[in-house]
């Protein structure tokens, strides 16, 4: 069933990684399976068979071709660096080339103890995996970079975090699993080579286009300039769909771009920039208004460990490598003012575009509004004010908007283009449907109660998010105040 494995990082030097099988789980059973992702993988899906597929996704059988390995890394967790994490409870099986030639990793999650688990199960809970199918898999139907969530399988046992909770183990599929903390692993330790090795793989994995670069500096340091171009646009992608990561350490900065690790993230339902989700998060560090400057951080963390790399002399490389890092900042802002722009149904570029989109937020922040319908129920305010009825009725105050309507209103005017294309881009462009965490937690409880049929709906509709759903559960309703759940957690 499961394609041919080309096994890159496994062929790296052996003190990348540690070798090591899973544990197998006593009840395996398959309850989702991404069977669009597998497709695209290469999967057999006319040899399909949902009991194989189950023992293959738990760990229980190791796949033809397959070496599972658990990768080293480091990282700054929450501003504190821990030299040695790595994958404690998680597997990479190998790669696999994908239909359209691209390297994809495929990597078990809450397999069982590795070398890296520091005294942990390496198992993971239902809930947690879920999470991650639902919010990945909703971010790639976003146009979000993202790992993807290929299959979750249930072990029929118990996993003690809290409270004992169902057990779980997710199949993810990423573009790579190199991390900023991997990079750093091997700086801490002064191998300069290692780095060297992972900047390499990168590059031909991720970044193709600078292979040919004779000059070892050059390269390197063009390597840190598009990762903090990836990064600075991811951020300001997530922030346009009111995403909260909840934990960007180092360790989950993904080289690659994508959106790694989905842990106590959440989409914000009223909007307040200070928002925070993560139940250790307890200072705010990676609230929805400081993932700009968090990211910009973890990308001079990154630079650091390349500095051997860009040039012999230290200090001459520190001097080459701050204006990217110092850059990243007003990248992130021209990223934003795009992402901006078209939810407000504009596409042409004028320079009070920035503060127009700022004004409504703050509108929203007074008026305490719901971030997803108000940038929804823009559409239905395009002719005038007074075709905005629902816009205006989500906002507890709405003098500030009242005055921000007729700007927006006159910027429109300058689009020259009819109200049914702005209608049209502002729909293509604001989701009506992101899983939110009410909804996400509802179809958790119900599947720890074996019941998939909640998880499998708001699976549904959130891979369809531009689309209005005709279900009889609403899907864009934010939740009312006893459904509200304002703490999330790992999992680990």
């Amino acid at each position: 069933m499961f394609p041919s494995f080309s096994l890159r990082y496994v062929r790296l030097p052996e003190r990348l990684r540690a070798e090591c099988l899973p544990t197998p789980a006593e009840r395996p059973r398959l309850v989702a399976f991404n069977r669009e992702l597998a497709d695209e993988l290469g999967f057999d899906l006319g040899a399909f068979d949902a009991d194989g597929a189950a023992e293959a996704f738990a760990g229980n059988t190791v796949p033809e071709g397959a070496e599972p390995v658990a990768m080293a890394y480091a990282g700054h967790q929450f501003g504190n660096f821990v030299p040695q994490l790595g994958d404690g409870r998680a597997l990479l099986l190998g790669e696999v080339i994908d239909r359209q030639g691209r390297s994809r990793d495929i990597q078990l999650k809450g397999s069982g103890r590795t070398p890296f688990s520091r005294g942990g199960d390496g198992r993971a809970p239902l809930g947690p995996v879920l999470r991650e199918y639902l919010v990945s898999e909703a971010m790639q139907a976003l146009g979000i970079p993202t790992t993807r969530a290929l299959a979750a399988v249930t072990t029929g046992e118990r996993v003690f975090r809290r409270i004992p909770e169902p057990g779980a183990v997710l199949t993810r599929v990423a573009s790579s699993h190199l991390r900023v903390g991997t990079f750093q692993y091997f700086a801490a330790r002064g191998d300069t080579e290692a780095v060297r090795l992972l900047a390499d793989e990168a590059i031909a994995r991720h970044y193709p286009h600078l292979a040919d670069r004779t000059d070892d500096g050059e390269r390197y340091l063009a390597l840190l300039d598009a990762v903090a171009e990836r990064q600075a646009e991811l951020v300001a992608r997530w922030m346009g769909v009111g995403f909260i990561h909840g934990v960007m350490n180092t360790d989950n900065t993904a080289i690659s771009g994508e959106t790694i690790d989905y842990g106590p993230c959440a989409f914000m339902d009223t909007f307040d920039p200070r928002t925070v989700y993560s139940s250790i998060d307890e200072q705010g560090r990676y609230a929805y208004v400081n993932q700009p400057v968090i990211i910009q951080w973890n990308l001079a963390r990154f630079a650091e460990t390349l500095v051997p790399l860009i040039d012999s002399d230290g200090e001459r490389a520190v001097e080459r490598a701050t204006p990217i890092i110092r850059d990243v900042s007003e990248r992130f802002e021209a990223r934003w003012r795009e992402v901006m722009r078209a939810k407000l149904g504009l596409a042409t570029e004028e320079d009070g575009d920035g503060e127009l989109a700022q004004a409504l937020l703050d509108a929203m922040r007074t008026g305490r509004a719901d971030f997803h319908l108000a940038f929804r129920h823009l559409a239905d305010a395009v002719e005038s004010q007074a075709e905005a009825p629902r816009l205006l009725e989500i906002f507890e105050t709405t003098e500030e908007l009242e005055t921000w309507l007729p700007r927006w209103h006159e910027r429109l005017g300058r689009e020259s283009v009819s109200n049914d294309e702005i209608v049209t881009r502002l729909n293509a462009a604001n989701p009506a449907v992101v899983p939110r965490n009410h909804r996400v937690a509802e179809a958790i409880a119900a599947a720890e109660e074996d019941d998939f049929g909640p998880f499998e709906a708001l699976l549904a509709v959130i891979t369809d998010p531009y689309t209005t759903p005709d279900t009889e559960v609403d899907y864009t309703r934010p939740p009312r105040d006893e459904e509200k759940v304002l703490r999330t957690f790992c999992g680990t």
